[in-house]
């Protein structure tokens, strides 16, 4: 361990082979503390979704999980219509928002003017900051017209024969909507994150790499994507993370269908945020409630995965870089 390492570890334990002082304690306590009612705090809610879900999961298991459909009349329901929904909107926003975050970091870090960069950035930014309903909203008086009167023909004319570009929707509503409202809305994340990671190239890697006569082009693929691929992947999940539990905005433009699976994109869908924030006031029976607690389980466990494994690849990340994490 270098001396440097050492002196990290000796600041995290600040009461560890020193005089203690009161502020140290106090200062011990409160972040203790603070960590820990974390903990618990995140205890207390599975405790509470489980105990919600427990009727759901007595009564139809494990197949809850794969059931397609939701008919709370006849006691038949289940998360499999919900789960290919949120797969599909939050994989689709995230393969259009990724390149499009990359172009818009690599802009403010190689290519755009000073003068611009600063408004730019906060503009962009200023996208987390807009409400979700807002968004949502949006969604349905503008983007929805918009996509069902000159998107959606186009794309079917032209990929009509894949089962994705199926006959477009008549109402603006549909998981296409959905997926570019996704899109808005994790694309300042994916974005901001990259920037930064761009920015902490070395500046002596790319001037070394443009030395030896590679292009700007080049440099950036060469060097910077792969110093900042880790991050990148993070950055990514995380904003994979956000579109996955977005509800509001989803449950606004979807159309909320129930009536199986469809692999037209500009069909009516669900989600399992959507169901959530559309139903749950509404639940008319004990199972059916229980069952709206388990859908939140399953969003809940996915949701801790993608948080885990975002933080397994920075830290993976950093040890490959020489950084201690």
């Amino acid at each position: 361990m270098s001396t440097l390492d050492a002196t990290r570890e000796t600041a995290r334990r600040p009461l560890v082979g020193r005089r203690v002082h009161l502020g140290d304690v106090i200062l011990q306590v409160a972040a203790g503390g603070a960590a820990l009612g974390t903990v618990v705090l995140l205890g207390l809610l599975v405790y509470k979704v489980v105990q919600g879900a427990r009727l759901s999961i007595s009564t139809f298991g494990l197949g809850f999980v794969t059931h397609v459909g939701w008919d709370p009349l006849h006691n038949a329901m289940g998360a499999g219509n919900l789960l290919f929904g949120t797969a599909v909107t939050a994989l689709g926003a995230l393969l259009l928002a990724t390149p499009l975050a990359m172009g818009i970091a690599l802009f403010l870090t190689e290519l755009a003017p000073r003068a611009i960069r600063g408004p730019v950035t906060a503009l962009v930014e200023t996208l987390a900051a807009i409400p979700s309903v807002v968004i949502g909203l949006w969604g349905i008086i503008v983007l929805g017209p918009l996509l069902r009167d000159h998107v959606e023909p186009a794309l079917h004319s032209t990929f009509g024969f894949i089962p994705l570009f199926g006959t477009p929707s008549s109402t603006g509503t549909g998981i296409f909507t959905a997926i570019v409202v996704l899109t808005i809305m994790i694309l300042p994340i994916i974005s901001s994150i990259s920037r930064e990671l761009f920015l902490g190239v070395p500046g002596e890697l790319k001037e070394g790499a443009l030395g030896l006569g590679t292009t700007r082009w080049e440099m950036v693929r060469g060097v910077m994507f792969p110093y900042a691929r880790g991050g990148i992947a993070a950055a990514m999940i995380l904003g994979l993370g956000r579109a996955v539990g977005e509800a509001i905005a989803v449950a606004q433009v979807v159309g909320a269908f129930d009536g199986g699976v469809s692999w037209n994109l500009f069909n009516n869908g669900d989600t399992l945020a959507g169901k959530i924030a559309l139903e749950f006031q509404s639940s008319g029976t004990n199972l059916e409630t229980a069952s709206l607690f388990y859908v939140a389980l399953i969003l809940l466990v996915f949701s801790l995965a993608v948080n885990v494994l975002a933080q397994v690849i920075v830290r993976r990340v950093d040890r490959a870089q020489g950084r201690t994490v």
